[in-house]
């Protein structure tokens, strides 16, 4: 990758660019302050069931944006193009990963109709802002990732995935009510404490990404995450679905202060 500064100071629209001239990094803490959002799209017939499904499961899937069938623009990001301008897309054909691209144009059917919804992601500038270290920054890994049952809805059921960030003890609390503060991205945690409350068997082996390992005096906490779409595309086997990769986002022109459910 030419060198640039810091993703984290980047604009969204200068991210972007990177990524539609073909950077395929991790978006985590880039163009930090602005809202990421998880990506699914789906023929036509087939978006009555994920809207009925994100109703269903708002934690995990506040949606932000809908597209009308075919268009890949986005009012989150005016100008952006959700074909080209995430760093990499998972393509699913009935609910198995064919293959990951770094440019979804030449996929892009006429009747597909774009998703975008809310990423933990963006509630990771507060967290820092606020003197919570995040572990999965500092050890260099993505967010750990694994998932629970969650609410059926027309054709798509799957597991609720959820994301876990460790904090210390003492600053659970804080923790909280920074992420409780932004009720759309998504909100606060599901759970903290004891994984096996949620039929976690081994945070050492996440479904999705790598796993974060505790410190002395961390406690698990964890976070309903836009993957669910995903887990829910394995489960119900649509004909066609693209998705973003996990763990590359598409970022919004949007604060993470400021974007709302639609």
């Amino acid at each position: 990758m030419t060198t640039f500064r810091d993703p984290a100071t980047l604009t969204p629209a200068e991210a972007r660019a990177l990524f539609r001239a073909g950077t395929e990094r991790p978006t985590e803490g880039w163009a930090r302050g602005y809202a990421q959002a998880n990506l699914i799209a789906v023929p036509h017939d087939w978006a009555d069931d994920v809207l009925l499904f994100c109703a269903r499961n708002p934690r995990a899937c506040p949606v932000l944006d809908v597209s009308p069938p075919g268009d890949p623009g986005s009012r989150l990001a005016p100008g952006a193009d959700l074909r080209t301008d995430l760093p990499r897309y998972r393509v699913w054909h009935h609910g198995v990963l064919t293959g990951e691209v770094g440019d979804a144009t030449g996929l892009w059917r006429s009747d597909m109709v774009a998703f975008s919804i809310g990423c933990t992601y963006s509630f990771e500038a507060p967290l820092v802002a606020g003197g919570v270290p995040l572990r999965n920054l500092t050890q260099g890994r993505g967010v750990a990732m694994t998932d629970r049952p969650c609410t059926p809805a027309g054709r798509l059921h799957g597991p609720l995935v959820v994301t876990m960030r460790p904090a210390p003890a003492e600053l659970l609390d804080h923790a909280v009510r920074i992420t409780s503060a932004s009720p759309s991205l998504p909100g606060a945690p599901l759970h903290v404490g004891d994984p096996a409350a949620l039929g976690i068997a081994d945070l050492a082996r996440p479904d999705f990404g790598d796993a974060v390992d505790l410190e002395p005096g961390d406690v698990p906490v964890f976070w309903a995450c836009g993957v669910t779409p995903q887990a829910a595309v394995m489960a119900s086997r649509p004909p066609f679905a693209i998705t973003h990769a996990p763990g590359y986002m598409f970022l919004t022109d949007q604060r993470e202060t400021g974007v709302t459910w639609i």
